[in-house]
């Protein structure tokens, strides 16, 4: 049985613990419990506007952290109330919109969710598909 986060569910795996004791997080964690967003908005701005890419306080960072597998291995997605944001977002009732273009899950569990057979296939069928839509618009 896993710990609660913020008054969730019980069965959320704890994150990966990858900073120190006194913060175990890139800050602190009643900081983080608060401001969180605000350091994630910031973090998307210095990004996409001004081009600058750092770790600390990146969403991946973020997911790759906190987004654990279960006792059986298998990662919850935002959908489910035992994804580590899911569950607190739920419980404050708060609405997000990270995971419509974001990955909820750490790229290590999409690549074991994809497959050897469907990672090998799937730059040749994305060319494929891109080039019979090209095809398609300028032939008509």
């Amino acid at each position: 049985m896993f710990g609660t986060v913020a008054g969730g569910p019980e069965n959320i795996p704890p994150p990966k613990g990858n900073y120190d004791e006194d913060t175990l997080c890139v800050e602190p964690v009643e900081i983080m419990r608060r401001q969180h967003f605000e350091y994630i908005l910031d973090h998307r701005d210095l990004t996409v506007i001004e081009g600058i890419r750092t770790k600390k306080h990146s969403l991946i960072g973020c997911i790759d952290c906190h987004i654990t597998p279960n006792d059986e291995g298998v990662y919850a997605r935002y959908s489910q109330e035992t994804h580590f944001c899911a569950s607190c977002h739920q419980f404050a009732a708060v609405s997000i919109d990270c995971f419509q273009c974001h990955a909820d899950r750490p790229e290590e569990a999409i690549r074991k969710a994809i497959g050897p057979d469907q990672r090998a296939r799937r730059p040749a069928q994305e060319l494929l598909e891109t080039l019979q839509f090209s095809t398609a618009v300028f032939t008509k």
